[in-house]
């Protein structure tokens, strides 16, 4: 997709998916509970929406969109815990991250409007995107999904409201803009994640911290535009968080991915391109990096209908050089199925080349 790019080694990524306690010296959010307008900003008369001796337009904006969203956002708690979720219908599915479920299949969910906690069990999780679905047990009346918006639509400078349970301060709200669109990026691995490339996410300066994934990403039209999923760190700063740069998993991304999950319990349409392979990172004699290795194709793949073959290493996609499994991923998380691509590859120590139409990640191909 155009201007997709890989997140590379200056910056470090977090998972914001789990807190354990509250700091709220720490937290940049502001709470309904503490005492101010929710979501308001200090500005002063010269600033964006301000009217000296009239009403403020856009903190008036911000107020009328959480209170539009944030009924729909919900904490979730998974043993000692908690992440972040959004209430998809009115049925009681919830869409959150798979890293913020983990391997749990019972959670307790805390709505924004209630200090009463319910009980959740496991639809279905696909950490490939780092999504899944739960749903509440008993599903409370009035309940309010929210909203998805057109991932299409959304542009940089868009104003953006993060919700969610940053540090475990729930209905919390912070402010940012969309800082960039089409972002490739992997997370790092945990306990709670594989490590997933997740490509066409948008990138907000709104502040994300642990326990904001699987909140809302939200735009002035009361539209969730993303899921909370990552923060950068720094590296050189022992993971000190590296302000105003967040991502969150596109809505054209999570409704298709929740939708699936919902209906079959899995997902088999993934919208991201696939080679049809099963790979490791090669290495060389130096026991360097040196490409990913084809360990199987899957019969009528598009490798296989090109004539890749098991042994073959892959050096490049395109004009992005390959030389780890890592590398390979991120590639073709910045790629759509049907696309034609030039796989270099070495085999017998010979370089050569084939040409791909890509397939589909999850059907198979």
């Amino acid at each position: 997709m155009p201007g997709a790019v890989a997140v590379t080694t200056a910056l470090a990524l977090a998972l914001a998916g789990c807190s354990s306690s509250a700091s709220p010296s720490s937290s940049s959010a502001a709470s309904p509970s503490a005492g101010s307008p929710t979501g308001t900003t200090q500005r002063t008369s010269s600033g964006p929406g301000a009217q000296p001796g009239g009403d403020n337009q856009l903190q008036d904006a911000y107020q009328k969109v959480i209170r539009d969203v944030l009924p729909s956002v919900v904490q979730i708690t998974t043993g000692e815990s908690l992440g972040s979720g959004i209430v998809y219908d009115d049925k009681g599915d919830i869409v959150t991250n798979a890293h913020v479920v983990g391997s749990a299949t019972t959670f307790t969910v805390t709505l924004a409007s209630t200090t009463k906690s319910l009980d959740a069990t496991l639809v279905a999780s696909y950490p490939d995107a780092d999504l899944a679905v739960i749903k509440l047990s008993s599903p409370p009346g009035g309940l309010k999904p929210a909203t998805f918006g057109d991932s299409g639509k959304v542009q940089l400078g868009q104003i953006t409201l993060a919700m969610g349970s940053p540090l475990g301060l729930s209905s919390s709200v912070t402010q940012g803009i969309v800082s960039a669109t089409g972002r490739t990026v992997s997370e790092p691995s945990s306990s709670a994640s594989s490590g997933a490339t997740i490509g066409n996410m948008v990138q907000t300066s709104a502040a994300i911290n642990p326990g904001n994934s699987g909140g809302a990403l939200v735009n002035l039209d009361s539209q969730v535009i993303g899921i909370n999923t990552l923060a950068a760190t720094e590296p050189q700063s022992n993971g000190a968080a590296a302000p105003g740069i967040g991502f969150a998993i596109p809505a054209s991304t999570i409704t298709s991915i929740a939708d699936q999950l919902i209906k079959q319990g899995k997902v088999t349409n993934s919208g991201r391109a696939a080679l049809g392979i099963t790979a490791r990172t090669s290495f060389n004699q130096q026991f360097q990096p040196a490409g990913a290795v084809i360990v199987a194709v899957v019969q009528g793949g598009p490798a296989a209908s090109a004539g890749l073959q098991p042994g073959d290493v892959i050096t490049q996609i395109g004009d992005t050089p390959v030389d780890s499994l890592n590398a390979l991923t991120t590639a073709l998380a910045s790629l759509t199925p049907g696309t034609k691509v030039t796989v270099t590859y070495t085999r017998d120590g010979n370089s050569k080349t084939a040409d791909v139409t890509l397939g589909t990640l999850g059907s198979g191909s």
